[in-house]
């Protein structure tokens, strides 16, 4: 009996051996498992953060005022999906290197539907820093009323030198007032308007309206006398240089920069936004699973 259990002896100690190095392997995996979840946990926390800083960024560029304002909000939302990226690759590497195949899983949707955003979002900044509409807007408020009131002026100005058929020059110096005022009603329609078919039905009203001013100014210019030549080729002037700009607001609504860029935003790109934040929050839930088995 004594030299059969000297012969066991050394098997139990190897297996006790065996055995405490396997707890002691076990309880040093646990903290470095722990903390490669909550790694893991940070960097999908700022990479919601940085995310959802990109979206509101974005928001701002397409209801910016001016010019400058829309360009340091684009600047932003362009910044914020840099770190998206950056927090992408460090997440990435961290839970294959754990296994996490459901935390992957919950990324690679998140992916997918980033592509998709970001195609959607370089379209809308893009747009929204041309900010045609608003360029349009200003436009008609500001060089645009400044011919008009010029042509008034001027007209005001030959008939105050006009006796001769002044009932006749009066009636069409207002068909020139009311056709240069049918088309600023036409400008504050047509900017905002977003079908081309629309769009080109009002041009054809200003261009029907530009018509009639022209030829009421030129039957004004037959019915005064000389000396109040000067002031019918002021108007003259002004209602080209009105027309001229009335072309340039076209122009610009035409490009609806705003108008599609808002509309980009508030449509697809609004749905992608909410199925990005969903992987997110799936992913930051299935992360936090983790952090309880890694404690066991």
């Amino acid at each position: 009996m004594i030299s059969s259990y000297r012969w066991q002896r050394p098997a139990l100690a190897s297996t006790s051996a065996l055995l405490a190095a396997t707890v002691l392997a076990a309880c040093a995996n646990i903290p470095a498992a722990l903390t490669q979840s909550l790694e893991g946990r940070r960097i999908a926390s700022e990479l919601h953060v940085e995310f959802t800083k990109a979206s509101e960024a974005s928001g701002r560029t397409v209801m910016a005022d001016t010019d400058e304002q829309a360009a340091a909000a684009a600047q932003d939302a362009r910044r914020a999906r840099q770190l998206v990226e950056r927090d992408l690759d460090a997440l990435q590497s961290i839970l294959d290197s754990a296994g996490y195949h459901d935390d992957l899983r919950y990324l690679a949707g998140f992916k997918l539907r980033l592509d998709e955003y970001q195609r959607l979002d370089d379209e809308i900044l893009a747009l929204a820093v041309e900010n045609t509409n608003l360029k349009a807007q200003r436009m008609a408020f500001g060089a645009g009323r400044e011919a008009a009131d010029a042509l008034r002026m001027s007209l005001d100005a030959a008939r105050t030198r006009t006796s001769r058929a002044a009932a006749r020059v009066d009636t069409l110096a207002d068909r020139v007032r009311i056709a240069v005022l049918e088309i600023q009603v036409l400008q504050a329609r047509h900017i905002p308007e977003s079908e081309d078919a629309e769009m080109t039905r009002i041009e054809n009203e200003m261009t029907a309206s530009a018509e009639a001013a022209r030829r009421a100014l030129a039957e004004i210019r037959a019915n005064v006398p000389s000396h109040a030549g000067s002031a019918v080729s002021a108007a003259a002037t002004a209602l080209e240089q009105f027309l001229t700009v009335n072309s340039e607001i076209v122009k610009l609504s035409r490009r609806n920069s705003d108008v599609r860029s808002v509309a980009l935003s508030l449509g697809r790109k609004r749905a992608v936004t909410a199925e990005c934040e969903d992987q997110l929050q799936a992913l930051e839930q299935s992360l936090a699973k983790h952090d309880f088995a890694a404690t066991r």
